[in-house]
């Protein structure tokens, strides 16, 4: 059962989805990037996965069923092993007395199909369907966060949750002792129940996609909340009794001190399952009512993001591209913590990581260690500060080198001269906007000409909530353009619309169409995801002139935008109008 290439030719031209020239060129762009044509078709937009898999379902005659939402029985599901259906991309959906039908990416694998026909005994009808519906369906093989870790409060579960789960943890150093710790805090981090609700804490942690976990004691109950696409959420409250274990598991696990809880504590650890690693980056902090921990999750499997996939488009997207073939200068990136600096950053490094540079960095913490490339972790207990790593890293003949923050006047120094003497330097600063950058860098005793000297471009970068798959259209009425206007040019996105074919030539605000979250099962406030927002400073002769006569961040800014520069808000409208996010989200992000 295959789609030949042109058999599938024939079907989307006949159906007036792609010429019979546009399917060719990319036949010659597959053959000469070595990738498939399905994949070739739809980066270049004629077709959308899920129309081309319906079409692929049409030729086969193969029925497709749309999984995204649908609750399968789990007496059903449970036909197929989690770790089978994981690994194959099949689950099973429906069953008859001598049938199961069962939903698949690759309908083709006839392996997986007749492995399934002997282990069950029944009739395999294979369905096929979308990568969404399949990972619907394996998130029902879990119970419920609430479900599972009552069940352990209740008493000691029947099984582990690490044989359960698959999730097997790690410590920082298993042979390391713990200094000065407690028998009784040792005793009740090792007790059954307490091991298995903080394994599920994470476990859950990880399946909802959350960047961090809060544990947070109160008086009477302990509340645990994660964090996902940028908010707080309340994930379940546990009994106060269960505090203090869960707390010296995590610092077990850390290699903390279990007797020390008068002073913040911070360590790391690892945790895997079947087909996913994190790093967990432990922060503990007295409080009131005990000690609260923060966890921090970094995917140790995650892949750097194309530069366009992060939100850059266009003129801005061309400008960082131009400053990255260069071989010095400096690239800075703005904003809060928080705001995906970090990642953007990993993201350049990934483009400029070929083996005929040597690139170094100095990070606090090292969040993703990427292959070919000389990654320090700073450590001022003993000296090793953003400064002193950085002037080590400048006799290590590096190429280009990456700081994770300019922090001090020290730092701002070493970075400057670095950039000056032939290496290209890539930072992050904590500023609210790219022109902000300036008169921050001044504050740390830079040089203004240095900075004009060095300075190459400047990117601010919020993160914005992207609208799940469901959503709700509306059109802009004549009080909402106006209220608009006091955050950005209307008139100047619309002509960027227009000139990036956004919207059609002869739009206007009350006919281009926005969309608001709709709230659904499986995505309670209609948002999934998260896309970057920015704004592209890059040094001008004038910028430079007015970085030379120490100028404000509003001046700096106000002269970027006389230049064409399009601010965050301006970015985010667009994208609002592109369908990715909703107008109340971009306002939430900018104005916070």
């Amino acid at each position: 059962m295959r789609v030949e290439t042109q058999q599938l030719k024939a079907f989307l031209v006949d159906a007036n989805l792609v010429t019979d020239e546009q399917f060719e060129e990319c036949i010659r762009e597959a053959a000469k990037t070595k990738r498939r044509v399905d994949d070739v078709l739809i980066d270049h937009k004629h077709i959308d996965h899920e129309q081309l898999l319906k079409m692929k379902a049409y030729i086969l005659g193969i029925p497709f069923v749309n999984l995204e939402r649908d609750i399968i029985p789990i007496e059903v599901l449970s036909l197929i092993p989690e770790q089978i259906a994981r690994a194959n991309n099949i689950v099973a959906f429906r069953r008859t007395a001598d049938s199961l039908e069962v939903a698949m990416i690759d309908p083709e694998d006839l392996r997986i199909i007749e492995f399934i026909k002997k282990t069950t005994g029944l009739i395999v009808l294979p369905r096929l369907t979308n990568v969404a519906g399949i990972k619907n369906a394996i998130l029902q093989y879990q119970k419920t966060l609430e479900a599972e870790v009552g069940d352990l409060v209740g008493g000691p579960g029947k099984i582990s949750l690490e044989e359960e789960a698959g999730v097997k943890m790690v410590r920082e150093s298993d042979n390391v002792p713990v200094p000065g710790e407690s028998g009784d805090l040792k005793k009740a981090a090792e007790e059954v129940p307490v091991i298995r609700i903080v394994d599920t804490l994470i476990k859950h942690a990880v399946l909802e996609g959350a960047s961090d976990i809060h544990i947070e004691p109160t008086e009477k109950e302990v509340i645990v909340r994660y964090r996902v696409d940028g908010i707080l959420h309340d994930a379940m409250t546990l009994p106060r009794a269960a505090a203090a274990g869960i707390v010296a598991r995590i610092k077990v696990l850390s290699n903390l001190k279990l007797d020390e809880c008068r002073l913040p504590q911070d360590g790391r650890f690892k945790v895997e399952g079947d087909d996913w690693r994190y790093s967990l980056r432990v922060s503990t902090l007295p409080i009131f009512n005990g000690e609260k921990i923060v966890m921090r999750l970094l995917s140790e499997s995650a892949k750097a993001y194309s530069l366009e996939k992060l939100g850059f488009y266009g003129d801005g997207l061309e400008r960082i591209n131009k400053s990255l073939q260069k071989t010095s200068g400096m690239i800075l990136m703005t904003g809060p913590t928080g705001s995906g600096k970090t990642t953007t950053l990993y993201s350049m490094m990934d483009i400029l990581n070929e083996p005929g540079v040597n690139i170094s960095t100095v990070e606090d913490p090292i969040e993703y260690q990427m292959p070919r490339i000389n990654q320090t972790q700073v450590n001022a207990k003993i000296g090793l500060t953003f400064a002193s790593g950085l002037r080590t890293l400048l006799r290590q003949d590096p190429d280009i080198i990456m700081v994770g923050e300019i922090r001090d006047n020290e730092t701002a120094a070493l970075a400057i001269n670095a950039s000056l003497t032939g290496h290209l330097v890539l930072s992050t600063l904590h500023t609210n906007s790219a022109g902000g950058a300036i008169p921050r860098l001044i504050d740390m005793k830079a040089e203004p000409f240095l900075i004009a000297s060095t300075i190459d471009i400047i990117i601010a970068q919020r993160l914005i909530r992207c609208l799940g798959e469901e959503k709700e259209e509306y059109h802009l009425k004549e009080a909402d353009i106006d209220h608009l206007k006091h955050y950005c040019d209307t008139d100047k996105i619309l002509s960027i619309m227009k000139k990036e074919n956004i919207v059609p030539a002869k739009s206007t605000w009350k006919t281009i169409p926005f969309w608001r979250p709709k709230p659904v099962k499986d995505c309670l406030d209609g948002y999934r995801g998260r896309v970057g927002i920015h704004e592209v400073l890059p040094a001008s002769s004038k910028i430079k002139d007015l970085i030379v006569k120490s100028a404000t961040a509003d001046a700096v800014q106000d002269a970027a935008r006389e230049e064409g520069m399009i601010t965050m808000f301006e970015d985010g409208f667009i994208k609002a109008a592109q369908g990715l996010t909703s107008i109340e989200e971009v306002l939430r992000v900018v104005t916070e």
